[in-house]
């Protein structure tokens, strides 16, 4: 199959792509290195450098390769940039993924793949969170995801262009030789190892009177080799039809468990202080993963929380720098 990933040099894009490539599979990467890194794509993928806004460089990506399926990661992801700059996220991801599709749909392709969110569930009532889950977007973020599962149920109805929507937790861990560099770094893990690197003071804990446990914020952490499988796998499963998944591990860890994991994994004293609590944090975000299992076998593999800080910390000492560009 030749799978054109958008957002295929950023971190998750970049795994999915390894894993595809792995797997025989003809790869086409499409990305406009705001996030991501030229040095994160497979040297077997061709690398197409270019923007969704750019509608003429989309339909030149299909006009020159046989596409038979999209898989979309290519978007602004930051649930707080999101409440700051609302438009960037209600409009550039939703009329980005549009044009991807639109363009999708003239060249024929009947296979996509959409990285969605658990951000679609602000304050869900049943924990963990299944498909059933009623969808309350938690940020702007969140409502540009919706959006396009909207958009491309349509897809589905008008041109007959299956789908999978796939709604994740917290990615993590590191599948060698790549790895997680973001700029500027938002994501729990990668922050605490750069404190045992020395590269920030401490870590910030935005609140800790939640009603949790030890009063930090509980986070379902799925390590992204996990993820990849879960996306090829959906792939595959396209041609019975459109679905929609939840993934992580069912379980989860607070804030102050993922420290003390980090803490022992690393060697290091990582210090942390207090602040105050973002918007459009839920207390507790636990995936529901029953459905992909029993329709596809999917269940996730590197779960152990140590391994996969250990996998982590094992890539940021060896990349301090991350990729480097």
């Amino acid at each position: 199959m030749r799978v054109l990933v958008t957002g295929g040099a950023g971190y998750i894009g970049s795994h999915v792509s390894a894993e595809l490539i792995r797997q025989g599979d003809d790869v086409i990467v499409y990305d406009n290195l705001y996030q991501g890194h030229a040095a994160a794509v497979d040297p077997q993928a061709i690398f197409v450098q270019g923007d969704l806004a750019d509608r003429a460089a989309l339909r030149a990506v299909f006009e020159t390769h046989d596409i038979d399926a999209v898989m979309h990661f290519a978007s602004y992801t930051l649930v707080g940039e999101s409440w700051e700059k609302p438009f960037l996220y209600l409009r550039d991801n939703v009329v980005n993924g549009l044009n991807l599709m639109e363009t999708a749909v003239k060249y024929g392709v009947k296979r996509f793949v959409l990285s969605s969110t658990a951000n679609l569930f602000d304050n869900p009532e049943r924990m963990p969170i299944d498909e059933t889950e009623r969808i309350v977007p938690g940020s702007p973020y969140g409502e540009s995801k919706n959006l396009l599962e909207r958009l491309l149920l349509w897809m589905d109805r008008v041109y007959g262009m299956k789908y999978a929507a796939l709604r994740y937790f917290n990615a993590c861990g590191c599948v060698p030789p790549l790895g997680e560099d973001h700029a500027p770094e938002t994501h729990l893990i990668p922050i605490i190892l750069q404190v045992a690197l020395g590269q920030r003071d401490h870590l910030v804990i935005f609140g800790d009177d939640y009603p949790t446990p030890d009063g930090t914020c509980i986070r379902d952490y799925i390590h992204v080799r996990d993820l990849a499988s879960a996306h090829i796998l959906a792939l595959r499963a396209l041609d019975q039809g459109s679905r929609t998944y939840n993934l992580g591990t069912g379980n989860g860890y607070s804030i102050r468990e993922i420290l003390d994991v980090a803490r022992a994994v690393t060697g290091h004293p990582i210090p942390a202080i207090v602040g105050d609590r973002r918007p459009g944090d839920p207390a507790i975000l636990i995936a529901g993963s029953d459905r992909i299992g029993r329709e596809l076998g999917w269940e996730p593999q590197y779960s152990d929380l140590h391994h996969i800080i250990q996998s982590a910390w094992d890539w940021h000492r060896r990349h301090p720098d991350g990729y480097g560009d």
